[in-house]
């Protein structure tokens, strides 16, 4: 393989790693006990907060909202974070889950 050839086959290998570094979701706000409170916060107020949804769905019978946002890397690991909302049937927060692969939501948390 001659000089250019190889120089064309390298950028083009850094071209894919570089793509490769994609988000999918909006980076949304990191949840607190105070923001959500199960038998008392809204949809419209998850809407202020947070924003739209990533997505929506039904968990046994109930309306359920995700926000999600993943950072994937070429050579990084790749990082995400979750929060999932259960409503009842008058919209309003019946419980929530929330979780992070972040590193600096990881060791916050745990010291």
């Amino acid at each position: 393989m001659n000089y250019s050839h190889r120089h064309v086959l390298s950028l083009g290998c850094l071209i894919l790693l570089l793509a490769g570094c994609v988000s999918v979701g909006a980076e949304f706000p990191t949840p607190t006990a105070a923001m959500i409170k199960n038998g008392v916060t809204t949809r419209a107020e998850l809407l202020q907060l947070f924003g739209s949804p990533t997505q929506v769905g039904i968990e046994d019978g109930d309306q359920t909202w995700t926000w999600l946002y993943v950072r994937a890397g070429g050579l990084r690991r790749t990082l995400s974070k979750e929060l999932h909302v259960k409503f009842n049937e008058r919209g309003v927060v019946k419980s929530y889950s929330y979780t992070s692969s972040l590193p600096e939501e990881v060791q916050r948390d745990t010291r």
